[in-house]
């Protein structure tokens, strides 16, 4: 494939054309054929994403507007505010909070394979399998289709919308 660079999103015009209440995903990379995925998340003032960690890969925050605060594993606290570019790597624990204005980032990661079909031969199972896995449909994100690699998830890793309660 021999791909063309192109503007996907003016983020100044994204911003001002979404609605001030609009919360969640505001735009996401959907390009066929890419290697990364992209969203841009507003969080409402107060608002939070609950304490996760992303196991297999490492995320670049950008904050474009508002502010907050965002929790470290370690319980260190590393303030947000605009422009402030933040590397989340894999396998660290990490929580947002917005401020009072709200917080508006841009999230940057390699993107994730997509489920697929295959042809492998199947194979008895072994004495230590305990059958088919269970349904994981309560984990995918509602909003963006993301599965969350928390078991008891409460908000979207990837576009900060809350889980409905279980």
């Amino acid at each position: 494939m021999n791909a063309t660079p192109q503007v996907l999103a003016v983020l100044d015009d994204l911003l001002a054309s979404a609605a001030p209440d609009e919360r969640g995903a505001l735009w996401h990379l959907a390009e066929r054929g890419r290697e990364l995925d992209a969203n841009v998340v507003r969080l409402a003032p107060g608002a939070a994403v609950g304490e996760h960690q992303e196991d297999t890969l490492d995320v670049l925050l950008v904050v474009l507007a508002g502010g907050g605060r965002l929790r470290t594993g370690d319980g260190g606290i590393l303030d947000l505010t605009p422009t402030t570019v933040t590397w989340l790597p894999r396998t660290s624990r990490r929580a947002l909070g917005a401020g009072p204005e709200g917080l508006t980032y841009l999230t940057v990661h390699r993107r994730r394979p997509g489920l697929a079909i295959t042809s492998a031969p199947v194979r008895a199972p072994t004495a230590q399998e305990g059958g088919e896995a269970p349904c994981t449909l309560d984990l995918v994100c509602p909003e963006c289709g993301r599965l969350s690699a928390d078991r008891a998830p409460k908000y979207c890793s990837a576009c900060g919308e809350r889980f409905p309660e279980r």
